[in-house]
């Protein structure tokens, strides 16, 4: 239970510190209007000043700490188990694939909890529309007014199932990605033991969370664009029938590069983030019990 506790309120805070970049990134994955990160953020700023930047944060802060609690409970439980099944004990050291397994076990699990959020906020993400340039007050009318509105919407016409669209692409990205991530963040731990010794554990694990942040992301960038294509899609009409045929007409049409649109960003936003997460979350569960990793 203190796994569970801890990973809800690290993910929280980790939501809170990147969510303006995960919105560019967003938008540069499913909008082909921009030249590059700089010219996003600033088309962002122009037409929706700061707000535009945290569209759609309220139920993502919410549902990631469900998320981010099912992860790490889910990680930690299914490795004490496995552990207790293939030694006979749980208080052993685990093995590199014990904790990549237990890892890739998590990501799975937390996608059914992760997916409806995740469409509402991909959908608000890329709703974009103008403000008067004297006013700075909305021009028109947007389809979705908030996270609740945006999922009734989608529940009203694509039906409940249409919460889920990209599913299977999120689950191929959460699968492999978290599955790194916990296994390069122990080897790394491991790595940095000269580092504590000569400073404080804190820099270690502030190290060992960004850099684990940036390997997962690095491998998960090309199931994250297919995924939001695919959450995107429908808003106006429909383009892609699936997963693979999202991926073979989106290299078709603009080459196999769009598959790292967002890649720099990803890793920039998960550096910063994941040490806020991993310190939050070790933090906290050193005043629940004795931590060990």
């Amino acid at each position: 239970m203190a796994d569970f506790i801890a990973g809800a309120l690290g993910g929280a805070c980790g939501v809170m510190v990147g969510y303006p970049l995960d919105t560019v990134k967003v938008r540069i994955q499913t909008q082909g209007n921009y030249q590059s990160i700089w010219h996003c953020i600033h088309s962002t700023y122009k037409r929706e000043r700061i707000s535009g930047f945290f569209k759609g944060m309220s139920i993502p802060i919410s549902t990631v700490s469900i998320s981010s609690s099912i992860v790490f409970g889910t990680y930690k439980n299914f490795l004490y188990s496995l552990c207790k099944f293939k030694y006979g004990s749980a208080n052993v050291k685990p093995s590199k694939l014990d904790i990549f397994l237990s890892g890739y076990a998590a990501g799975a699990v937390q996608v059914f909890v992760s997916s409806p959020a995740d469409m509402a906020k991909v959908r608000l993400q890329t709703q974009a529309y103008p403000r008067d340039s004297n006013t700075c007050s909305l021009v028109g009318r947007p389809k979705y007014t908030g996270p609740i509105h945006c999922i009734m919407t989608i529940v009203r016409e694509e039906g409940f199932l249409g919460l889920y669209k990209g599913c299977f692409a999120l689950m191929f990205r959460d699968c492999h990605s978290f599955a790194t991530y916990f296994l390069s963040y122990a080897v790394l731990r491991e790595w940095f033991v000269p580092v504590e010794q000569r400073n404080s554990e804190v820099l270690s694990v502030l190290l060992s969370g960004g850099f684990a942040g940036v390997l997962a992301w690095g491998i998960a960038t090309p199931m994250d664009v297919i995924k939001s294509r695919l959450q995107v899609d429908g808003v106006t009409q429909q383009k892609y029938r699936g997963v693979i045929h999202c991926i073979t007409k989106s290299v078709r049409q603009e080459g196999v590069t769009v598959l790292f649109k967002g890649l720099s960003l990803n890793c920039l936003r998960a550096f910063p983030v994941n040490m806020v997460v991993f310190l939050t979350y070790e933090a906290i569960l050193r005043h629940i019990k004795p931590f060990s990793i």
